[in-house]
């Protein structure tokens, strides 16, 4: 188990990170970049985790070359993936983190999903309670892997940001953690891989 005593607070990515929706979101991508007749790379969107739909469509968009409405198409995949059932079991590893130190250390979820999905998975599997604050992406402007998201995150827990410890699954999460002065726990099928700020 790690050992998080020197960290005053602690910031928790959602997708990928402490629930297993990845999956979910990927089938919903594949469908969406087929409605949209947009390609599909898989390993690419699973490397955009973090960042809002909206701002992944408009990526994909223009390296493809295609008009479109990002808007529209960020609306579509968030319809397809509220309208099938979602995995959203939590990731043991990270789970037990956050089941030691609940009650004990200030803790806040730091996530690229707009705040009604966020709430709705969370509670789901009855982990919305554990957490003092939720920073989802209708709360920054600056998305991963800026910093706005954690630094927001370790405002509200009134810590300071390289007194936090961020646990996230995408490199655009650790940038994000990094840029932020916090040091990062990257979550991985095996367990954890420790990336200092610094």
């Amino acid at each position: 188990m790690l050992d998080l005593d020197h960290y005053q607070a602690i910031i928790f990515d959602m997708d990928g990170t402490l629930l297993d929706t990845m999956p979910s979101h990927l089938e919903a991508w594949s469908k969406t970049t087929a409605h949209f007749n947009l390609p599909f790379d898989q390993a690419w969107i699973h490397s955009m985790g973090g960042m809002p739909s909206a701002k992944i469509a408009a990526v994909m968009l223009e390296a493809a070359n295609i008009e479109g409405i990002p808007t529209e198409i960020a609306a579509f995949k968030m319809k397809t993936f509220n309208d099938n059932p979602t995995s959203a079991d939590p990731i043991a590893h990270t789970l037990k983190v956050m089941k030691k130190y609940a009650g004990i250390k200030p803790m806040a979820i730091g996530t690229g999903s707009m705040r009604d999905t966020a709430e709705r998975l969370l509670r789901h599997a009855n982990l919305y309670e554990e957490f003092d604050y939720v920073v989802s992406s209708n709360d920054v402007e600056q998305h991963k892997p800026n910093p706005d998201t954690f630094l927001l995150a370790s405002k509200l827990m009134s810590t300071e940001p390289n007194n936090c410890i961020v646990f996230e699954d995408t490199q655009l999460g650790l940038q994000a953690a990094h840029a932020g002065g916090m040091d990062c726990y990257l979550v991985t099928s095996q367990g954890f891989e420790f990336h200092p700020a610094s």
